[in-house]
């Protein structure tokens, strides 16, 4: 592998601006040798002015990156020794306290002075993530260093002398980045003291939790073959399904002479059906987010707190999504084909949404329980979501749970199916399931919306900032009314020849118009920044962008704007009767599931954006208490980081710095004054500035 590849796998994504721009130092090498001109046609005096005049720009522009480097690893490097003292000192206070109580016990209950476990584990998770930002700023110092090498070799290769080395040697090498070795005493001291004080001299087991996966590291190949397996067995498993439900004449119904039943008993499967696949669908497209999010550099790992050692990858998703997607089309196949295999038809969907609550809920610490228990305590905090402080993944979950509407009402209807009929051979209309149920599937329709309206709530009761979590919160109780008025429109349908003289249909259709403008506008212009007066040349969207091409963010603006209003056609459709409500219905959540797909895109890139301009590469974790005085304030600092995203100053908004006789020197103190406030984390993990 080239080192601009190497480089590009093994930057940390948060400080990717703050590495040695290797690549615009390579073209500007390549364009200097171009734009020679040619030995034959000149004298050597005019070739070596042509090297001399681009030596002294590349040179200032090397001096300029050194500069760069230097001045942030020492700032990293002030935050880290002032971290490491800090965790040092609260580390000495809890064990002096731990001896204070062993000094009134006899003596002959004396043991080996320990923690209390979990104030133990609080002191190991806070040296791991501290460890781990250690080690990324070694990593940091590693590779601008081999980055200047590098380039300052080619440059003397190309151009045929030995200034780059000698460049190297004066400079490079000299340099406070290169020559300081604080951060590996800091790496050995952290090992020591984890090691010693918290894990009882076993080093192994230190290095066990401290350990750092392989930055760059590449998925194994069997992971990659198990995704590409599963995927073309669900392929050829779901034409299979396709041809066999259009063609296959033996379906299970009450009477094999219906045709009309047979149709209804595809359209209970059909529903029966929908969820699981809509749930498989989903996880495949977050693995493509995930992916995405890697490949252009936004750190999700950090955004979603996860475990930066043991996380979920966009292949374990996507095999994971393959897997799922095989067991739905074997359990259609052995619908299908239930008469043929001599078993109970209905038996299947049932088997197949329980083994798929079985593998989530499994207790057992075997396929991927970190991962799982991890979604299933952000369920739970999701539904409770009045009673707990909320975190960004809180919210992010809850926001897809507004995209799986449909499916959350199949599963609604699912259960009632199986609850309500007593022979799911011989079942009768299932009408009280669907449209004539005015009571369960509203309220099923409404949760979503209800879980991310609690959580606004919240977020103003802990920050006394009605704007935005009360405007955000407005937003989801719109879909209050259209959820009401959908359900008066339906029970009185009956009482009307057409649906324009309902006076309902006008509410709905009313109510249904202001949310989907409501929700546009919060999209665009709150949940990914865009139609920023001060975007420059990035003309209708923000100052800084991270994907490669603006043209992602013009298709994503399009796409949102004509998925929030696809409810206008599929009312048209329906009303005119040109195609199937429940075809439309399917349709519409496969759109959604697509759209909340390329809005976490853009909602993490903004997020991203946001911790950028404060470099922060790793959770900051103290176990340090909080004064009840400094809440306020500190849930108001929070709250930067919640609903919605202020983007970083950009030249119009940037607060005016004072002058200063020395700005490097003022630079420097003012990062190590910054770097004190960092400290003040909780140890849940949540992110406090």
């Amino acid at each position: 592998m080239k080192f601009s590849g190497h480089l590009a796998t093994h930057i940390t994504p948060t400080w990717k601006h703050q590495y040695v721009s290797y690549e615009e130092m390579k073209a500007m090498l390549y364009q200097a040798v171009e734009e020679a001109p040619a030995v034959e046609s000149v004298e050597e005096d005019i070739l070596k002015r042509h090297f001399a005049n681009f030596d002294e720009t590349f040179f200032n522009f090397c001096d300029k990156e050194l500069k760069k480097i230097n001045t942030f690893y020492a700032e990293k490097l002030a935050e880290a020794t002032r971290k490491f003292a800090t965790l040092s000192n609260e580390l000495k206070i809890a064990l002096e306290e731990v001896n204070q109580k062993t000094k009134t016990k006899p003596h002959h209950m004396l043991k080996k002075r320990t923690l209390p476990s979990k104030k133990a584990q609080e002191f190991k998770l806070a040296y791991s993530e501290f460890y781990l930002s250690l080690v990324l700023l070694q990593n940091y110092q590693n590779l601008n260093h081999t980055g200047f090498r590098k380039i300052l070799k080619k440059h003397d290769k190309l151009l045929r002398v030995d200034i780059g080395g000698k460049w190297q040697k004066e400079k490079v090498e000299a340099s406070h980045f290169f020559t300081n070795r604080d951060i590996d005493k800091l790496i050995h001291e952290t090992e020591h003291t984890v090691t010693t004080e918290l894990e009882d001299g076993d080093r192994q087991k230190a290095m066990k939790r401290l350990r750092v996966p392989p930055i760059g590291e590449q998925q194994s190949p069997w992971t990659t073959f198990k995704v590409g397996l599963f995927s073309g067995s669900f392929i050829i498993l779901f034409i299979a399904v396709i041809l066999s439900a259009i063609f296959y004449s033996d379906i299970p119904n009450n009477n094999n002479d219906d045709n009309d039943q047979q149709i209804e008993t595809l359209k209970i499967a059909f529903r029966l059906y929908r969820a699981p696949f809509i749930f498989v669908l989903f996880i495949f497209l977050i693995g493509i987010n995930i992916y995405g999010w890697r490949s252009a550099g936004v750190n999700h790992v950090l955004i979603f707190e996860l475990d930066p050692r043991n996380h979920l990858s966009e292949q374990h998703l996507m095999e994971l999504a393959g897997i799922f997607g095989v067991v739905w089309a074997i359990s259609v196949l052995s619908f299908l084909y239930a008469k043929s295999l001599s078993i109970p038809p209905f038996i299947n969907p049932l088997v197949l949404v329980v083994v798929m609550i079985i593998f989530l809920c499994n207790p057992v610490k075997v396929f991927r329980w970190e991962a799982r228990f991890w979604l299933l305590r952000k369920i739970g905090r999701m539904v409770s979501a009045p009673f707990f402080a909320v975190q960004f993944a809180d919210f992010w979950l809850a926001d897809q749970a507004n995209s799986l509407v449909i499916a959350l009402m199949d599963l609604q209807f699912l259960t009632c199916f199986y609850f309500t009929s007593n022979d799911w051979m011989n079942f009768k209309a299932t009408e009280h399931c669907m449209e004539k149920d005015f009571i369960f599937r509203p309220i099923v329709n409404c949760l979503p919306a209800w879980f991310r309206f609690a959580q606004c709530i919240r977020r103003y009761r802990d920050s006394h900032e009605a704007f935005p979590h009360l405007v955000n919160a407005g937003k989801y109780s719109t879909t209050f009314f259209v959820v009401v008025f959908a359900t008066l429109r339906n029970f009185h349908a009956d009482k009307y020849e057409s649906a324009f003289d309902n006076p309902y249909t006008y509410a709905w259709m009313i109510s249904q118009i202001i949310s989907s403008f409501y929700a546009l506008t919060w999209d665009l212009k709150m949940d990914w920044g865009l139609f920023d007066k001060n975007a420059g040349e990035n003309t209708l969207l923000r100052e800084e962008i991270v994907y490669s091409s603006a043209s992602f963010y013009y298709f994503a603006i399009i796409e949102d704007i004509m998925l929030r209003f696809i409810w206008i056609v599929s009312f048209v459709l329906t009303e005119n009767k040109v195609l199937s409500t429940d075809f439309l219905t399917s349709l519409q959540a496969m759109l959604e599931v697509f759209r909340r797909f390329v809005w976490n895109f853009f909602r993490l890139e903004n997020e991203h954006l946001n911790n950028c301009g404060q470099f922060r590469a790793v959770r900051d974790i103290s176990i340090a208490p909080i004064d009840s005085s400094d809440q306020t304030t500190i849930l108001r600092m929070m709250d930067d980081d919640g609903d919605f995203v202020q983007n970083r100053h950009n030249k119009q908004n940037r607060p005016k710095t004072k002058k200063s006789k020395d700005p490097e020197k003022k630079q420097l103190l003012q990062a190590f004054r910054s770097s004190m406030n960092d400290l003040t984390i909780d140890m849940q993990g949540t992110k406090r500035l």
